[in-house]
């Protein structure tokens, strides 16, 4: 079955489409919030889609189900994703997008967003994209998987989407050190990505909104 999803429309008949995914325990409504901050004058009509992630057992929080898009067995990032849920997470957000397409947004169009583990899920299914979407957005994250893991996945039409990282100095949940790493690993994969990082822990701030506006609207121009 199709993820449940919250819809918000800046305007008539959308032609661009943002596909943003929360992070753990959270759900879709968790960044609806942002979009009269991040929407600015003289943008396409478009469609925010903020799916719900299915209910599953999370090993760290003693196996308490909630709303994730993976199993996170250790806190050690090495250890963290579980990659058989990563990948079905994945397998969720590309009926999503092809769902976009049966309504007149291609992939061309969409750009796909993701905060904490759903900005781990947008870079791994960025990583298998054989149509380049429009760009990815990863906010406070890192790749959810070894960088060999990476280039035996890649698909070299990928490498044409442009990314937006950000991340928190003192974020005490995802370090970094791992979000930097990640934007590196990218790079080194032929990425174009640009890396801003806040004096914040694990958030978002008023800055990075207003950083990634500037962002959208290059994209949006095109």
């Amino acid at each position: 079955m199709m993820l449940e999803t919250i819809e918000l429309e800046t305007g008539p008949a959308p032609q661009w489409c943002v596909l943003w995914l929360h992070g753990l325990g959270a759900d879709g409504h968790d960044f609806a919030p942002i979009v009269p901050e991040l929407v600015r004058p003289g943008w396409p009509a478009l469609r925010f889609v903020f799916p719900h992630a299915p209910m599953r057992p999370v090993t760290i929080n003693g196996g308490m189900r909630m709303r994730a898009w993976y199993d996170i067995r250790d806190l050690d990032l090495a250890n963290r994703a579980d990659l058989d849920g990563v990948d079905a997470s994945v397998t969720e957000v590309e009926a999503l997008i092809a769902r976009e397409a049966a309504r007149g947004i291609p992939p061309q169009r969409l750009l796909l967003a993701g905060f904490s583990q759903g900005g781990a899920i947008t870079l791994a299914a960025g990583l298998a994209r054989r149509e380049p979407l429009a760009g990815l957005i990863a906010l406070s994250t890192y790749l959810p998987m070894p960088m060999a893991t990476a280039q035996a996945r890649l698909q070299p039409q990928a490498r044409t989407q442009p990314v937006f990282m950000a991340h928190g100095t003192f974020d005490p949940v995802v370090p970094l050190a791992a979000g930097v790493a990640a934007a590196q690993a990218l790079e080194g994969l032929g990425f174009a990505v640009t890396l801003r990082r806040y004096p914040m822990q694990h958030a978002v701030c008023g800055e990075e909104i207003a950083d990634l506006a500037d962002w959208l609207d290059a994209r949006l121009k095109t």
